[in-house]
């Protein structure tokens, strides 16, 4: 059996906590690297090495966190009937939908009067987890089956587009296009629309049957070694070709490496089926081969893995108080530009302003460190009050 704290298993507690802390780079990156208000780091034409990685590397963030949550969710309904896992899966997404449109968004912006709403990260996990709710109680294959149909299949929606201010077209992108909405001086952005994302967390679910006491250490490892290269194989295959798989194509760029850049450059909003198969495949590999570590490092970085909402609320704030001060403390700035009334990627009024790239590493490598002894202490907390219902949701 993996190596488990308290019937935890550190592999995946050590791959959250992975994704955590490289989570936070992107998020130090939109509020104080002076290139984030002038041009995507991802554009090719204008981008360096390091900044495209800087960027690229967080995009296995997301999908990871949604495998993982499935996996987990699987691991509980073995100590819940599905019912009870059902209620609880249902009642975590509606908060995890609050936290976002609330707390999360307030983090974002610091403006009271909520001018935009950003419907990212957070609320795709909540309304995923509600679907889940749902699906748990079809027959392990048919969500196995239904998730796949899902994840291959929904780029042949790319050329589908419903346009209008309207609700039809905010329907159309909470699905599968992802669009900015005006509702009169209000702006609702839709970040992540939920296709494919939904599906990706019942494929979580099912992954979950291999960390049960059915399966041996080496049958799992061998198992997760061979679907993850599976995966990163099929995604060069289709990459290669060229003909789907993404709705942006690779191209010949200036020289190898950057046409290296364009190959591995896909689609986030909303995840394309090789976004999806280079995460995806990643995180396997990663569990196969982090399956027997025990170190220094595995601790400490699992700790940020058990307690992942507490750290990713207190991580926004943190930032954006930080852009704040140095705004304030930078001359010919304005703190009250961080007020915000648009999106941060939309905010004109922030060109100028920031600090350079081996800056905004140095933050966010203080910044992770400087959480850890919260992280540690609630993590502490956590471990020794099971009985707190509470505790399941933060």
């Amino acid at each position: 059996m993996a190596t488990t704290l308290k019937n935890r298993i550190t592999s995946i507690d050590f791959l959250r906590g992975t994704i955590m802390i490289i989570m936070a780079l992107d998020h130090v990156r939109d509020y104080l690297y002076k290139g984030s208000f002038l041009f995507d780091p991802l554009d090719l034409d204008k981008t360096s090495g390091v900044l495209f990685f800087t960027r690229w590397i967080t995009h296995f963030c997301a999908p990871i966190f949604m495998l993982l949550a499935g996996t987990s969710a699987f691991l509980m309904s073995r100590k819940k009937t599905k019912n009870e896992l059902s209620v609880f899966l249902v009642k975590r997404g509606l908060w995890l939908v609050f936290l976002e449109l609330v707390v999360v968004n307030f983090g974002w912006n610091f403006n009271i009067a909520f001018p935009m709403l950003l419907f990212i990260t957070i609320w795709a996990l909540g309304i995923s987890m509600i679907v889940l709710a749902a699906l748990i109680h079809l027959p392990k294959t048919a969500i196995l089956v239904l998730s796949l149909a899902v994840i291959f299949g929904h780029n042949l929606l790319d050329g589908v587009h419903v346009a209008g201010n309207n609700i039809a077209g905010f329907g159309w992108a909470f699905l599968h296009d992802q669009r900015p909405f005006f509702w009169g001086h209000e702006i609702l952005l839709v970040g992540y629309p939920i296709i494919p994302l939904v599906a990706i967390m019942p494929l979580g679910y099912c992954l979950g049957q291999l960390f049960t006491p059915e399966y041996s250490v080496e049958k799992r490892r061998k198992t997760l070694f061979i679907m993850g290269a599976a995966s990163l194989v099929l995604f060069v295959v289709i990459r290669y070709l060229n003909v789907y798989g993404d709705p942006v194509k690779w191209t010949v760029q200036k020289d190898a490496f950057f046409t290296f850049l364009s190959f591995i450059k896909v689609n986030k909003y909303p995840p394309s089926l090789l976004y999806i198969l280079l995460t995806v495949g990643s995180a396997l590999l990663f569990l196969a081969f982090t399956e027997k570590l025990q170190n220094t490092v595995v601790r400490v970085v699992s700790v940020y893995g058990r307690v992942p909402m507490f750290y990713y609320l207190i991580h926004i704030y943190i930032i954006h108080l930080i852009a704040l001060v140095a705004s304030a403390l930078t001359p010919g700035q304005n703190w009250k530009i961080w007020i915000l009334d648009q999106p941060i990627w939309f905010t004109t009024s922030l060109k100028g302003y920031g600090f350079s790239l081996p800056v905004a590493y140095l933050v966010w490598i203080v910044i992770v460190v400087g959480l850890y002894p919260l992280c540690k202490r609630y993590d502490t907390y956590k471990q020794a009050h099971k009985e707190k219902w509470w505790l399941s949701y933060l």
